[in-house]
């Protein structure tokens, strides 16, 4: 995969096969357990460093024992490292990835536990899961308080409950930025292989929340059709706080290495 330096945050380009194939690695338990988290204007508003130091070998919080893949999740992504490197890479969301990587998942024998959300959204998700994925093996759904979630005590805990639960993968779906940070910060206490920082994309399985039409997803639109459908949620995000983050992308953006 291409590394990119992309508005100060270093983001890892390239297909959905190098993706999964990774990730699958990960579920068999080849080389450090993997962390995947979308880079977005979001994303460079709460970490315009990074969400995690990819030099650490091993430090405190255990986020250098994890392996990062950080991918362009948002349309100016994709754009702005076709006008820097020429090559068109596709968007990565976790709303797409999600449901592959539970087949992955069904595949292999991993079981998946879900972090995040409201219990209705859970018991739907298992519905649903269970018509599309009968193989499947569910760890558990867990609905923290953000309180709960946010004080380090209570955090800990929960990595404690992903963990005798047995989950191999573990779809964390706090927001930004809680949910990077509970995985930097409690990943490898989890005893996950796999942790997946992906928002609403359960929701979107569950059928709770509406994805945008293709139409949107296909024309860079999908911020516009969210922020019709959540106005007062969504206006502070996309414009206050994405303008900002959308200049320092198309200023500070250049290539890195292929590994």
């Amino acid at each position: 995969m291409q590394q990119l330096l992309m508005g100060g945050v270093q983001v890892d380009a390239g297909s959905e096969q190098e993706v999964m194939d990774l990730y699958r690695a990960a579920l068999r338990g080849e080389g450090r357990p993997l962390a995947i988290e979308s880079a977005n204007l979001d994303h460079l508003h709460w970490y315009p460093s990074g969400s995690h130091d990819r030099s650490a070998g091993s430090v405190g919080d255990g986020s250098g024992s994890l392996r990062w893949l950080t991918l362009m999740d948002g349309a100016p992504f994709v754009l702005t490292a076709k006008r820097v490197t020429g090559v068109t890479y596709p968007r990565l969301t976790g709303a797409s990835l999600l449901e592959p990587q539970l087949r992955v998942a069904a595949e292999e024998g991993a079981s998946v536990g879900f972090l995040g959300g409201m219990p209705d959204m859970h018991v739907r998700l298992r519905e649903e899961l269970g018509r599309r994925l009968p193989d499947l093996r569910i760890a558990g759904t867990w609905a923290p308080e953000r309180a709960d979630i946010t004080s380090p005590e209570g955090a800990a805990r929960w990595a404690e409950t992903v963990r005798e639960a047995g989950t191999d993968v573990v779809v964390v779906g706090l927001g930004k930025p809680r949910q990077e940070d509970w995985i930097r910060d409690h990943g490898i206490a989890s005893g996950a292989r796999a942790l997946l920082a992906y928002g609403a994309a359960a929701d979107f399985i569950a059928g709770t929340v509406q994805r945008a039409p293709q139409f949107y997803q296909d024309n860079h639109l999908e911020w516009a059709y969210r922020l019709s459908r959540e106005p007062k949620r969504l206006a502070r995000r996309y414009l206050l706080q994405g303008p900002p983050s959308l200049a320092r992308l198309v200023i500070h953006t250049r290539p890195r290495r292929r590994y």
